[in-house]
C-alpha cells in the first residue's frame, strides 16, 4: 500500500509530496515522512543487533554510520538506562527520595556527574540532602576542568543569587524540598498533572517538565499511561515541519498521537523489519523523540527541506562494542528489569521471540 513511498532509502525515489491517511485524516507529507518510519525501523534494528552481540557496523546507512542518533525507544538510550538502573531502581526509595534523585540526575543529565556526587557526598535522599555539600562537590569537579552538564538539553539556570549555575540548581532543589513542591509532585494523579507540577518549578519550562514527568513515571511510585499525554519539544517541532507540507489543522500533539496510532500500519510496510521492544509498541514519548531524530536525519538526507535552524548534525558516531546491560521498569513486563539488569547476548533474542 505504501511501499512506493518507502523507496527513498537506496531503493528508489519517493515523491516530493504525497497525500496519505493518518489516523483518519488526509494530510500532505514530504519525503521526510517516509524517513521517519525508516529511521524508527532501522535505528531499532541497529539496537537489536547490539543486544544480541553482533559486531559493528550495525547499519549500511551512511548517515546513521557517521552521526549519533538516539534509539527508537527512549528508555533504551544510555542515559535513560543509567537513570533506571543507578538512580531509580538501585535501592528501595520512598517517593520523595525518588523525585529528588531523578531531578538531581536529570538536571545534569550526565552519568559522570551523578557518580561524582554519589562518591563524594553519598546516595541522595530527601532527608539527607545538603545543598552546600553538593554545591561544594560540584565546585571541585568544575574547578578540576570536569564537565557537569550534558549537551542533550539546554539547561536554563534558576536565579538564586549564586555565581555558578550548578550552585543555583542545588538551591532550586533545596527550595523544592522546603516549600512543599516535592509533595505536590508526589500527589499528582495523572501524567499531565505531574507535568503541570513540574512546569511550575522555576526554569524548567514545557519541554523539560514533560521529559522529567516521563522520567519520574518510570518509577513504581507513578503508574500513568505514557499514551496519555505528550508535549513536542523544539526538535520535534522542526521534525514535524519537515515531514508535513500540510497537517490539515492537526497540532503538534495531535500529529504525534496520530503517528503513534498509525505506527503499526506504516511500519508493517517498511523495507526494514521493525523489531519492537519485546512486544512493547512505540509510545508517545518515543514518537516525539523520533521527530527530533528525523529533523537531524533530514539535514543530510533531505537538504531541500530547509526550514531554518541547525544545518548539520553535530555529534559523530563512534561504535561502542562493549556488551549492553539493560533494565526497564519492572511494570512493563519486559525480560530486562531495571531492578535486576541483564547482560545482553543471544539469550535475549530467544526471550524476544518467546514474547511474540
Amino acid at each position: 500500500m505504501y511501499q512506493a513511498q518507502w523507496q527513498q532509502n537506496g531503493l528508489g525515489p519517493a515523491p516530493a509530496r504525497a497525500t496519505v491517511s493518518l489516523d483518519g485524516q488526509r494530510v500532505q507529507v514530504t519525503r521526510a515522512f517516509w524517513s521517519y518510519w525508516y529511521l524508527a525501523a532501522e535505528r531499532q534494528a541497529m539496537f537489536m543487533k547490539r543486544v544480541v552481540g553482533a559486531p559493528a557496523p550495525w547499519t549500511a546507512d551512511p548517515v546513521l554510520r557517521a552521526h549519533r542518533f538516539t534509539n527508537a525507544y527512549r528508555a533504551s538510550d544510555r542515559v535513560s538506562q543509567a537513570l533506571l538502573q543507578d538512580v531509580i531502581y538501585s535501592g528501595s526509595y520512598e517517593c520523595r527520595d525518588t523525585i529528588l534523585r531523578v531531578l538531581l540526575f536529570k538536571i545534569f543529565n550526565r552519568t559522570e556527574t551523578w557518580q561524582h556526587l554519589v562518591d563524594n557526598v553519598g546516595q541522595p535522599t530527601a532527608a539527607t540532602f545538603d545543598r552546600a555539600a553538593y554545591a561544594a562537590a560540584l565546585d571541585h569537579q568544575f574547578n578540576a576542568g570536569g564537565h557537569l552538564y550534558a549537551g542533550a538539553y539546554i539547561m536554563p539556570a534558576p536565579q538564586f543569587g549564586h555565581e555558578r549555575k550548578h550552585a543555583n540548581h542545588m538551591a532550586l532543589l533545596e527550595q523544592i524540598l522546603a516549600d512543599g513542591t516535592i509533595d505536590a509532585i508526589a500527589d499528582a494523579r495523572s501524567l499531565q498533572a505531574l507535568y503541570r507540577e513540574l512546569l511550575a518549578v522555576p526554569s524548567f519550562g514545557t519541554f523539560l517538565a514533560y521529559q522529567y514527568a516521563v522520567d519520574l513515571n518510570y518509577s513504581h511510585h507513578f503508574e500513568f499511561d505514557e499514551m496519555e499525554f505528550v508535549v513536542a519539544g523544539p526538535g520535534a517541532l522542526r521534525g514535524i515541519e519537515k515531514c508535513f507540507a500540510d497537517t490539515r489543522g492537526l497540532g503538534p500533539a495531535g500529529i504525534i498521537r496520530a503517528m503513534a496510532n498509525a505506527a503499526e500500519v506504516y511500519l508493517a510496510d517498511s523495507p526494514v523489519e521493525f523489531r519492537d521492544l519485546w512486544g512493547r509498541p512505540l509510545q508517545l514519548i518515543d514518537c516525539q523523540n523520533l521527530f527530533c531524530e528525523v529533523d537531524k536525519y533530514a539535514r543530510v538526507a533531505h537538504r531541500e527541506l530547509d526550514i531554518g535552524g541547525p544545518q548539520r548534525i553535530k555529534q559523530t558516531f563512534q561504535p561502542d562494542e562493549r556488551p549492553l546491560r539493560l533494565g526497564y521498569p519492572p511494570k512493563w513486563g519486559l525480560p530486562c528489569r531495571a531492578d535486576a539488569p541483564v547482560e545482553c547476548g543471544p539469550h535475549l533474542e530467544a526471550a524476544r521471540i518467546d514474547r511474540l
